[in-house]
């Protein structure tokens, strides 16, 4: 396998490799140890260590050196280790077998041999090889990723007409492909589709006409199904300005979930990137392939399904049966196996469900395999209790990953087991004997009691060691008997159902359970049944004195989170006796800042300290923090985060299911974000806020066993209860008083503690009695109406409105930069939308096909809507070439350069929108002075720097002066006949030098002292502009930087229509200026000073072969001594602004140049053309070098 090059030290390592072939330039040599015949001590040593070694480690046994005659750099072409030493070697490929290097060496024979020695150089022999090596690692590489595809020659063939059509850089990978149709209209147009990392691509050519259409994924607002009048199944794309429709595809289904599965990662890694993080192997877009989507599909579901932490990785998905005893027969469902959990999920929705986590795993062994038993194997766990499972295909294969992974997680989580305990087994037992019943662990897996005891003693003060309500009740508050003869009914109900079904977190989850649910946990279980239910158990068991030491970390640390924790403390269920003591506050105090402590991403938001404070009154402190981890991390996932994306995603799929389920309502209700917004504390505190709590902890028993779903469906069990009022209700506010009185009085008639009301109910002080509901029923209500929503059309519908909600977030960020910007700029505002389009759009191009650049980051969402894109200098100048009406050819580039420098006041090396804007509404609609000014002020420090990289002149620096004015010839319509003639008045200088000196006084004194100097065309009016509206500006201008100015004039007025009067105008305004800079040096220079002057610029006078006075060159460089004299110096050359504008308003054809009116419309269709064919340009451009190597 080629590999790239690269440098490696060799140091004795002849004693390990042994050579095989020779050349002129290659050398093969095989490893000691590997292959050899004979049993020395040498070789069986290093091929002892070789076999020892990780095969991450091994070296590879066979490698290819590059050998320069005459040159001790030595270029291993086929090689696998690192050595150190004086010598230098490449590593370019590795060879695992003879056969495999044998067939990279005849191809170097073959291919490269004779062609080295046609070079002359030995850095060019390296060069090469090293460049034609990078070529074959490409070619490889692209040929792996379409062997990757069902049908690899196909997709060659698609993946090289998807680079001819549309030109995209190298890389934008193509994902897959389809033939289908893009209606027009009414018209059908057949064509292909191309689906690749960062757009939807379509080519249809039919009759003689091209169609192609590109659309990037994050320009994407709707992906649905839908139908129109022809068919009755297409897929509808929605941008900003058009929708387009697909349809006739040979697999919707599948085409659907693929770019559902593509735009949802491209916008969350390109606009969400605050709190989403890319499965491993979406890492590198580059190489993302059809089955990578499709895996991240199936293993979002599986995580969803069974509410998993994020990291875990699906293995294995297959079908097969699981004995369960309760029914006493196999249950046919599908295994889901994964990096530390054992799922299984019935083909009945409900039905049954199991968890495994391998920590709890003792077993898994194969049974002999029978008529009755297909295939079974049996998987044992702590609790005494055995999975069966039957129909498993490839069992074989699958008892061994499985064991290799349980083995794993052993060695990462050692099982501790605390014999100390004598917990009477006749109560439920919640936790495997692998854990202690206090939660009180060691920190190494072979701990003795006596120091588990006292390391107890010592940290045990710190942290509440129970549950709130085992210790905070309200005094005279006993419940009446019969609320306690329902409590108790309650407990025997469940033990009955732990015995028959499993008492741990690996317990049988039927509908059965639900049921016992929904009537409401027991108080004295409810903490307990939540860390199962969560499978936060896991995590405790498995971080043993994680917590504390968070505790440790964090306490006393004071930051702005700790300031918003802090305020909130006293807000958190404050009618409850265990938050009106300082023991309550401090252990919420401490849980809450150890999360933040563990997930700075998250920190703190509001709402969190109302869960938490709930936790807390049923779990002991560090059973709340995990359970606190499992609904943060994965149970509400995007909720808690600088723009609570996922209560948003959340609140969107809840105006569908309201216009599913309860249409009339829907109908009636035009605008549902009314509800949505009312709604959004019930998914965020989960009803805690705004029911009373006795009754919202019901609630919380069916999130942790249902998760959202469980929400969603009691929040429509509520509206649909109020939807007579909700219907009659007038506005907003009154369907927010209907819904918040419902809310107010939905009570618990089985709860055996006081009554606790919400402190955010509206209505407390009714004047006439209102219905209670109670709790049970409601929740009864919402599985029998409203249980229908599985797990998948859940997840689906997420997807489809994330796209919604990110594209609304980025909405609203234009709308602000926009409303910012329009009164301060001329340019219109549908003008200005387009720019802020581009904009954008060059940022995302970087992202696309860039490595992120340490000076550009990133799409930052939480930073200030203005500072949420930025670009760096190269992407500036993309734009600058694109929409700037100040174009100078190749002068172009460079200007741009220095327009980036000046907008860039704070030196970060990254421009926003407005500034960028600002720069433009001055190009286009500024006045002149306000044109020649940005001008001035670039070609000045700090937008011109001494190492620009256009700024040498060919003078010495001195002195640039004549009187001698310049003439153009139209006759021959030589354009550029003005630097012949600039060149001839610089070699007469000298001459005309004394004639001079007795003129320049008298024109420079009375251009700006008398008025009635200044010619006819230089009206009053202009004068007044120039002396009014310019402040005398601070900064003047060194000959150096006058010369690039005048350079930058000339090559703005190339392509003019009017450019030979431009021409000769600017000629006639540079000699004026020349001449008044040279009066001011003779004002501060002597007469010898001078002379000197003169000599040293006759003597650097350019010769006739140069082509241009302001070209660069190397041929007159500017002394050291020169370069670095302070400004305004005595007897340096110096102009100013004024001067400038004074001098050009002289000449009429320069003031209508900058005077006449530029359309920006115009530019700005060519720049939606041309953004993308301009940056795969750039890319090309850069990859060059490496291509003409490859290409000799």
């Amino acid at each position: 396998m080629w590999l790239k090059p690269e440098e490696v030290l060799l140091k004795n390592a002849l004693k390990l490799w042994v050579t095989q072939k020779s050349s002129c330039y290659f050398i093969l040599q095989r490893r000691r140890g590997h292959g050899e015949g004979g049993g020395r001590f040498t070789g069986r040593l290093v091929g002892a260590l070789d076999a020892v070694l990780d095969s991450n480690a091994r070296v590879a046994p066979f490698r290819i050196l590059l050998q320069v005659p005459g040159s001790q750099v030595y270029s291993p072409i086929a090689c696998g280790e690192l050595l150190s030493g004086s010598d230098v070697y490449w590593a370019i490929a590795t060879g695992a077998t003879l056969e495999e290097i044998n067939q990279h060496w005849d191809w170097l024979e073959q291919n490269l041999l004779h062609t080295l020695s046609v070079f002359d150089n030995k850095d060019d022999i390296a060069s090469f090889v090293k460049g034609k090596v990078k070529a074959l690692i490409a070619e490889e590489t692209s040929s792996r990723l379409a062997e990757q595809e069902e049908e690899p020659e196909k997709f060659r063939e698609a993946l090289v007409k998807f680079e001819a059509r549309f030109n995209f850089p190298e890389a934008e990978k193509l994902v897959t492909y389809y033939s289908c149709c893009c209606w027009k209209g009414r018209v059908p147009r057949q064509g292909w589709l191309y689906l690749s990392i960062n757009h939807l691509c379509f080519y249809s050519f039919f009759l003689g006409k091209e169609l192609k259409l590109v659309v990037p994924w994050v320009d994407i607002q709707k992906l649905e199904r839908t139908s129109n009048v022809f068919l009755t199944d297409t897929i509808r794309i929605t941008t900003q300005s058009k929708e387009r429709d697909f349809s006739m595809f040979l697999n919707l289904d599948e085409v659907f979930k693929i770019m559902e599965q593509l735009a949802d990662v491209t916008l969350r890694r390109l606009l969400d990137n605050e709190g989403f993080d890319l499965d491993p192997d979406l890492q590198e877009p580059s190489q993302i392939t059809k089955r990578d989507l499709e895996a991240r599909a199936q293993n979002e579901f599986f995580r969803a399904f069974f509410r998993l932490p994020r990291q875990e990785k699906l293995h294995a998905v297959m079908d097969c049966s699981l004995w369960t005893p309760f029914s006493r027969c196999h249950t046919v469902g599908r295994m889901f196996t994964s990096d530390s959990y054992i799922c299984f999920a019935s083909k009945e929705d409900g039905c049954c469900n199991v968890i495994l986590p391998l920590r709890e795993v003792v077993s898994i062994e194969k049974m002999e395999d029978t008529s009755l038993l297909p295939n079974p194997i049996i998987v044992s766990i702590r609790s005494k209790m055995a999975f069966q499972f039957i129909e498993l295909k490839d069992r074989d294969n699958l008892v061994e990953s499985l064991l290799v992974r349980l083995k794993q997680v052993h060695a990462n989580h050692p099982v501790h087991y605390d014999t100390s305990g004598d917990e009477d087994m006749t109560s439920p037992v919640f936790y495997s004997t692998s854990m202690c019943s206090d939660h009180k662990f060691g920190d190494l897996e072979m701990v003795s009691s006596q120091n588990n005891k006292e390391s107890e003693k010592e940290t045990s003060p710190r942290l509440h060691p129970e549950a709130l309500t085992a210790v905070f009740q309200q005094s005279g508050s006993q419940s009446p008997d019969s609320r306690m003869s329902r409590e108790q009914i309650k407990i025997s109900l469940w033990n009955d159902h732990f015995v028959e079904y499993g008492r741990t977190v690996c317990m049988f989850r039927t509908e059965k359970i639900r049921k016992l649910v929904a009537m409401g946990i027991p108080e004295s279980l409810r903490g307990k049944l939540w860390l199962l239910f969560s499978d936060a158990v896991t995590d405790l068991a498995s971080h043993p004195g994680y917590y504390g030491n968070l505790v440790e970390e964090s306490m006393g640390k004071c930051c702005l989170v700790t300031e918003e924790i802090e305020r909130d403390l006293h807000r958190s269920l404050p009618e409850h006796p265990a938050f009106q003591n300082e023991t309550g506050i401090a252990a919420l105090r401490r849980v809450l800042t150890a999360y933040a402590h563990r997930n700075p991403k998250i920190g703190y938001c509001q709402s969190m300290n109302i869960l938490t404070s709930v936790l807390l009154l049923y779990a002991k402190e560090e059973e709340a923090f995990w359970l606190l981890v499992a609904v943060c991390e994965r149970m509400l996932p995007d909720y808690f985060n600088h723009r609570v994306i996922g209560a948003q995603v959340d609140q969107s799929v809840f105006e569908e299911l309201i216009k599913e389920h309860l249409p009339e309502l829907a109908e009636h209700m035009n605008d549902l974000s009314a509800l949505a917004s009312i709604s959004l504390s019930w998914f965020l505190t989960l009803f805690l806020s705004i029911m009373p709590l006795e009754s919202a902890v019901n609630v919380v028993d069916c999130f942790f066993y249902d998760g959202i779903k469980a929400i969603f469906q009691l929040g429509l069990a509520v509206l649909d209860a109020n939807a007579e009022d909700l219907c009659g209700s007038k506005d907003d506010g009154q369907a927010l008083m209907v819904l918040s009185r419902f809310l107010d009085h939905i009570k618990n008639e089985d709860s055996p503690g006081p009554p606790i009301g919400s402190h955010h109910a509206f209505f407390s002080d009714d004047q006439e009695p209102y219905p209670v509901t109670d709790i049970a029923d409601l929740i009864r209500d919402s599985y029998e109406k409203f249980g229908d929503q599985s797990v998948e059309q859940i997840e689906h519908m997420r997807c489809k409105h994330r796209i919604r909600v990110l594209q609304g977030h980025e909405d609203t960020t234009k709308q602000n930069v926009l409303r910012v910007v329009i009164p301060e700029v001329s340019i219109l505002p549908e003008d200005l939308e387009e720019l802020y389009d581009l904009f954008k759009r060059e940022h995302m191009m970087s992202c696309y096909w860039e490595q992120p650049r340490p000076v550009a980051p990133r799409h930052d969402p939480s930073r200030p809507y203005a500072e949420q894109y930025r670009i760096d200098a190269q992407q500036f100048a993309h734009l600058f070439q694109l929409v700037s009406p100040w174009t100078c050819g190749a002068h172009t580039e460079i200007l741009a350069e220095r327009t980036f420098r000046l907008l860039d006041d704070n030196m970060d090396h990254l421009i926003e929108f407005k500034a960028f804007v600002s720069c433009l509404d001055i190009m286009y609609n500024g006045e002149m002075n306000e044109k020649i000014k940005l001008l001035y002020r670039l070609h000045i420090p700090p937008a011109l720097t001494e190492n620009d990289r256009d700024s040498q002149s060919p003078l010495k620096n001195p002195l640039l002066s004549t009187s001698r004015p310049l003439v153009f010839g139209k006759s021959n319509g030589d354009a550029f006949d003005y630097q012949k003639q600039l060149k001839q008045m610089i070699k007469d200088l000298a001459k005309e030098k004394d004639k001079t000196e007795k003129e320049l006084p008298k024109m420079s004194q009375g251009m700006l002292q008398d008025p009635q100097w200044m010619p006819e065309t230089m009206h009053s009016t202009e004068l007044c502009t120039v002396m009014c509206c310019v402040v005398m500006f601070p900064s003047i201008m060194d000959q150096r930087e006058f010369i690039q100015f005048c350079k930058t004039l000339y090559s703005m007025f190339h392509e003019d229509p009017e450019e030979n009067d431009l021409y000769q105008a600017i000629a006639t305004v540079t000699t004026l200026l020349l001449q008044i800079g040279e009066v001011g040096q003779r004002s501060g220079s002597s007469g010898s000073g001078s002379q000197e002057c003169g000599e040293e610029l006759q003597a650097s006078a350019p010769s006739p072969e140069q082509d241009s006075v302001f070209a660069d060159t190397n041929t007159g460089k500017i002394p050291q001594d020169s370069q670095g004299l302070p400004e305004g110096a005595e007897g340096d050359w110096t102009i100013s602004l004024e001067h400038i504008l004074a001098s050009l308003l002289t000449e009429q054809s320069l003031v209508n140049f900058f005077e006449k009116p530029l359309d920006i419309k115009s530019k700005l269709e060519n720049a939606k053309i041309n953004q993308y064919s301009l940056k795969t340009l750039e890319m090309n451009r850069q990859s060059q070098p490496e291509l003409k190597l490859s290409s000799l």
